[in-house]
């Protein structure tokens, strides 16, 4: 079959007609579907997040107050003691020493002292007969001087043996007073948090007093908040306050601010230095304790704090990320969803914030639907994220 010029160009412009109107009426790929969010009722609250380190309300680091040999440890890590319980015993052998030696010095004294006394009363009574003999004229005046003269000796000597005598007191009482320090008693109610010194260790007590053990009172736990300096002013004391442990997330301890320290937390290093970095971080100390009944909460454990600022119940929220161009003092635009899929800008009146959501004042009701990221498309894990 022959096909003419004519009839081959009728069918290349049929062909191209086909694929023109089939590419026309091909469905073309939908529209990628918006962000949005729904207007709800939630509970806000502004807060302030800070890192913490958990200490006993009350800690002494108990030590030796005389040098000597461990001789005894009464206790053990965890043990809990009364104020006066023993904790531990240094070789008592010198300071005993020590006392018999200051006792025996005393003794001395107070010998020294009588034969003084004695002394003294001899001269006294030679004195008075020369008084005697020089009004009856049996001896000379210069006798009688000579007499008198006699009894300054024995009179300072008298007072300088009374002085001897209490500073052998002095010695003696620092020599029991010592001699009670080979006791180490506690002095609080507490538990034994750690053992520094072993038994059979020496220690010596003539520079420093060197630490036997730590001793706490783990009923109650305060926690030191570090708060930055941005952060610092908005943090009052009597604030509630909650923390989490790392090792336990899902359990929030409550608890109230009691104050906020005045200096920076690295007050004491720009003492010792004298020089102050401008550029370095700088934090304050904020307080508050928890009652600790079951001693779950240790020592130097390492807390996520809260500190509530402020709070709402049950008010209008919508995602920081609806908000469009501000209008002025907490005012913004936002784009309305209606029901037939049009939109509608807004202007609102916004209050408190979190880290995620916003309190709407005014300018949205409840259950209305608002665009996110300024109408941005949402892309596959944002879609699952609202799904």
């Amino acid at each position: 079959m022959n096909i003419t010029p004519k009839q081959r160009t009728l069918a290349i412009t049929m062909l191209i007609a086909v694929v023109l109107l089939g590419w026309l009426l091909w469905p073309s790929q939908p529209p990628k579907a918006m962000l949005t969010a729904q207007v709800t009722r939630e509970d806000i609250a502004q807060t302030v997040l800070a890192s913490g380190v958990l200490q006993a309300v009350e800690q002494v680091d108990v030590g030796a107050q005389v040098s000597g040999q461990v001789t005894k440890l009464a206790v053990e890590a965890g043990d809990q003691g009364k104020q006066g319980d023993l904790l531990a015993e240094i070789d008592p052998l010198i300071a005993q020493n020590n006392l018999k030696t200051a006792e025996a010095e005393l003794a001395s004294n107070r010998a020294q002292l009588k034969i003084k006394q004695a002394q003294l009363k001899q001269n006294e009574l030679a004195w008075r007969r020369q008084q005697q003999m020089f009004k009856q004229e049996a001896s000379s005046r210069a006798d009688l001087e000579r007499a008198e003269a006699l009894l300054a000796g024995p009179r300072a000597e008298l007072q300088n043996s009374q002085a001897n005598i209490d500073n052998a007191l002095i010695k003696v009482d620092r020599a029991k007073t010592e001699l009670g320090y080979t006791k180490i008693l506690a002095p609080m109610d507490g538990t034994v948090i750690s053992i520094v010194t072993r038994q059979g260790q020496t220690l010596a007590a003539s520079q420093t007093v060197p630490t036997v053990l730590k001793l706490a009172n783990l009923e109650t736990m305060t926690v030191k908040a570090q708060i930055s300096e941005a952060d610092v002013t908005k943090v009052k004391a009597c604030m509630p306050v909650y923390f989490t442990l790392i090792g336990d997330p899902d359990t929030r301890y409550q608890g109230t601010l009691r104050a906020v320290e005045l200096a920076p937390t690295n007050i004491n290093d720009q003492a010792t230095t004298g020089t102050t970095t401008s550029n370095a971080a700088v934090y304050y100390y904020a307080l508050f304790d928890v009652p600790n009944p079951d001693h779950t909460l240790r020592v130097a454990m390492t807390t996520q704090v809260t500190i509530v600022l402020g709070e709402r119940k049950q008010v209008l929220t919508v995602p920081q990320t609806a908000l469009g161009k501000s209008l002025g003092d907490n005012e913004y635009e936002v784009t309305v969803i209606k029901d037939d899929e049009t939109t509608e800008t807004r202007h609102i009146k916004t209050g408190m914030k979190d880290e995620i959501r916003i309190e709407v004042i005014s300018g949205l009701s409840e259950k209305e639907e608002v665009q996110l990221n300024h109408g941005a498309p949402a892309d596959n894990d944002e879609m699952a994220v609202m799904l």
